[in-house]
């Protein structure tokens, strides 16, 4: 016996686009991992994809709970802040330490200190 069976038509549908839709947007950001060039090129698109991916799944399954139960269900909200939360933080971290050990080592694919400080605007 399954729970959906009391889930309405409109959520069913609504949820099951949720789902296809993050599912659809975690592939397309694991692609960019396959295709893109370089390691700083490829941190970001799985790092988009699974924020976005995540946040349309979690809404599927908050919606779908939240209909069923007939209360809201806070636990994927929860979910989606501390995934929301960390994981730009992971990406700026190994970028950062990719970025430090690829000067170190002298590696002429990575813009010098002195180029990046020309990008930064002046203080006001």
């Amino acid at each position: 016996m399954s729970m959906a069976e009391g889930l309405p038509a409109w959520a069913a549908l609504l949820t099951a686009f949720l789902v296809l839709l993050g599912a659809a947007v975690t592939l397309i950001g694991s692609v960019g991992l396959l295709r893109l060039g370089n390691f700083y090129a490829r941190v970001h698109a799985p790092t988009l994809g699974t924020t976005f991916g995540m946040g349309c799944i979690l809404a599927a399954s908050a919606l779908c709970f939240s209909v069923l139960e007939a209360k809201p269900v806070i636990h994927e909200i929860l979910i989606a802040v501390f995934v929301t939360l960390t994981t730009p933080v992971t990406l700026m971290l190994l970028a950062r330490a990719s970025l430090y050990r690829d000067r170190t080592e002298g590696s002429r694919n990575v813009p010098s200190a002195d180029d990046v400080e020309d990008l930064i605007p002046p203080k006001r």
